[in-house]
């Protein structure tokens, strides 16, 4: 009979021991043991990792992690911790962009399904529109 994954997982949890210090991270230099239970089996081909859903704020003193209790004040390290908005390149107002009116009626006169463009030696040229078509599936 085959087993899935998750009635392996289900059935190996139960099956081992719970330790503390397990996982371990490295800060610069330092490596720290983080006080977190986790239950581990392992041989050459397969390892199973359990972790209770957890998560927690801890702070760096001396050589050592001290996780921070619920109550205590940790605006300080979420302004640290937290990562900046990625802001990406000023938009400019279409609308504040004045186009003088010869060249409004210069652009008018193209014809349909064609751009200004120019040459390589800097004169300028009426170009075909590329029309993309999309591909078909397969």
């Amino acid at each position: 009979m085959k087993k899935t994954v998750q009635s392996v997982k289900n059935s190996l949890k139960f099956k081992t021991q719970p330790k503390v210090g397990i996982l371990s991270v490295r800060v610069g230099v330092r490596k720290y043991n983080l006080p977190v239970e986790g239950r581990m089996l392992s041989n050459g081909d397969y390892i199973f990792l359990s972790f209770p859903a957890s998560s927690e704020l801890y702070k760096i003193t001396g050589k050592a992690l001290e996780p921070m209790e619920g109550s205590a004040d940790a605006t300080e390290a979420f302004q640290t911790l937290n990562p900046g908005k990625r802001r990406g390149g000023r938009r400019r107002n279409a609308s504040s962009v004045e186009m003088p009116a010869e060249l409004q009626e210069a652009l008018k006169t193209l014809p349909s399904g064609f751009k200004l463009g120019y040459s390589p030696d800097g004169e300028p040229k009426l170009v075909r529109t590329r029309t993309r078509q999309k591909r078909a599936k397969k």
